[in-house]
């Protein structure tokens, strides 16, 4: 490269240069084109109900896998082996059906914004508020981390880019097209987000093959590499493994709680069924998602396992993609996958400012405007309190990403440590809640703060279980916990009045025999 050339552009040619000018110029263009469809807070934040099923698919995944996948599967790939590749199989495509069918149709004629309005009605206030306050912070919190680990490892590491300044550039770039367009900008911009992130995963594991040799040949040089490699190509792994991902934690930890947990209970992957234009396509959308998904490890966790061999030795295991791009990637093909990796970021960033803003405008602001002054806010006061949050909130990102270099344990395995400390408790009382009349509002509160309590003390207690980073058995305890406490305490205690679940239990579905005779409240 030309020597003179802005070191902010290191290892680029200039068509790569000029791929990711007109990407990120285009998808700024697309994301404020949208908002002159934007005229009230349900246009904001829900698209004004009129999304189609393949939009909110396609829109699930970017939401979903965001730069983690990139770097910190791919990691994890790299460093403990395949098994790591099932948080896309196992942790995904099971449990968006279950989702589909057993918890989005409630969500979706309940016309709920959010899933702490949705606990709100089936428990109490109490659980609304304590759910959206956790929600909020956890959300701006590993948004930050992921910001700040994918920016130095992939940018900085491959680009030489200032971390710092290529922050405020994405959150920014992203932030202003999610405040003019909400919801509908996002679901968009995700979808040409996807495509270019496909185009780019699979040009990298076509590449990646065709460098050594195929999957035998990568089979027996991952092989040649020693013993402790052994166990890389092994999709489940032994419940004494020296990895984070035993058999056990897999089967039970992610693929009973924490995947059905995040696909049913994370507002920044529901949120897109909420503004569904049917039923049908909240529930088709989060299939179509899940057939989605099945394509992700191809691009993500066999090109991790090709690193071993193409880039090996790295103390650093998420480095393996940025390092494999550098590598192996030509001009024209390297811009490209730029590209696709910027898209996942900012896929993610969009999807959670939007989420916590909704999450904190509908169940906080509009909640405590209720409470303290009876006051009903009109759809053009939430439209412009919306949009200033996504502004409080981009800036709050920005900020907090720049304070996490300290974060250095795995991208992966931190997010998850950090999701299973609620995921678990909350599925719990979710699944209670939704199959058993009976569950009231004092088993819903008691399930969800003692789940998270007890979350924490595993947390910080060593020895318990055999792997380091034990977040997939924690969540399987947790919601254990939090079920069993939540049907104690509902029995020891009076049961809610009958309309109060009306409309919210499974049985009345099952008997009415048709989802459309259940009586729905309107929205509080």
């Amino acid at each position: 490269m030309d020597p003179s050339a802005p070191q902010a552009f290191v290892g680029l040619a200039s068509i790569d240069i000029g791929i990711i000018m007109v990407y990120m110029v285009g998808i700024f263009l697309l994301g404020t084109f949208f908002g002159k469809f934007v005229g009230t807070g349900e246009d904001f934040f829900l698209a004004g109900r009129a999304l189609p099923f393949w939009a909110i698919g396609m829109s699930i995944v970017v939401s979903d896998i965001g730069a983690f996948d990139f770097v910190a599967v791919a990691g994890a790939v790299y460093g403990s082996g395949i098994s790591a590749a099932n948080f896309d199989w196992l942790g995904s495509m099971p449990a968006m059906a279950i989702a589909a069918f057993l918890f989005i149709p409630y969500y979706w004629r309940a016309r709920v914004y959010t899933i702490p309005e949705f606990l709100g009605r089936r428990y109490n206030n109490a659980v609304r508020m304590i759910h959206a306050s956790f929600w909020g912070i956890f959300f701006l919190v590993s948004q930050a981390v992921m910001l700040w680990l994918t920016a130095d490892k992939f940018l900085h590491g491959v680009l030489g880019w200032d971390p710092h300044v290529s922050i405020w550039v994405i959150v920014i770039v992203t932030g202003i097209y999610t405040y003019a367009g909400g919801l509908t900008a996002v679901v968009f911009t995700d979808v040409v987000q996807l495509l270019i992130m496909y185009v780019g995963g699979l040009s990298l594991l076509a590449l990646s093959f065709w460098e050594v040799g195929g999957w035998s040949s990568l089979r027996e040089q991952v092989a040649a590499l020693g013993p402790q490699y052994s166990d890389h190509y092994t999709i489940l792994l032994p419940h004494n493994t020296q990895t984070d991902f035993p058999w056990d934690g897999i089967v039970f930890g992610l693929g009973i709680v924490m995947a059905t947990s995040y696909m049913a209970g994370n507002q920044a992957v529901v949120q897109r069924t909420f503004g569904a234009k049917s039923e049908w396509d909240a529930k088709g959308g989060m299939l179509f998602g899940g057939f989605l998904k099945v394509f992700i490890p191809l691009m993500v966790a066999l090109p991790g396992l090709a690193a071993l061999i193409l880039v090996p030795n790295l103390e650093d295991q998420d480095l393996a993609i940025p390092m494999l791009v550098k590598q192996i990637m030509p001009p024209g093909l390297r811009g490209l996958m730029f590209a696709a990796f910027l898209s996942s970021l900012m896929g993610n960033v969009g999807a959670t400012l939007n989420s916590v803003t909704t999450v904190w405008t509908s169940d906080i602001y509009e909640r405590f405007m209720d409470v303290a002054f009876k006051k009903k806010l009109s759809q053009r006061h939430t439209l412009f309190v919306g949009r200033g949050f996504t502004v409080l909130f981009m800036i709050l990102s920005a900020v907090l990403a720049e304070r996490m270099a300290s974060v250095d344990e795995g991208i992966y395995v931190f997010i998850q440590s950090c999701l299973a400390v609620f995921q678990g408790p909350v599925f719990g009382i979710l699944l209670v809640g939704l199959l058993w009349r009976r569950a009231n509002q004092w088993g819903g509160l008691a399930g969800l703060v003692l789940g998270v309590m007890f979350t924490i003390v595993l947390k910080n207690t060593e020895g318990v279980f055999p792997t380091a980073n034990p977040f997939l058995f924690i969540a399987m305890w947790s919601f254990l916990l939090s079920a069993v406490v939540t049907i104690v305490v509902s029995l020891l205690t009076p049961p809610d009045p009958p309309e109060k679940t009306e409309g919210l239990i499974f049985s009345q579905v099952m008997k009415a025999g048709k989802v459309d005779r259940v009586l729905v409240k309107e929205r509080a």
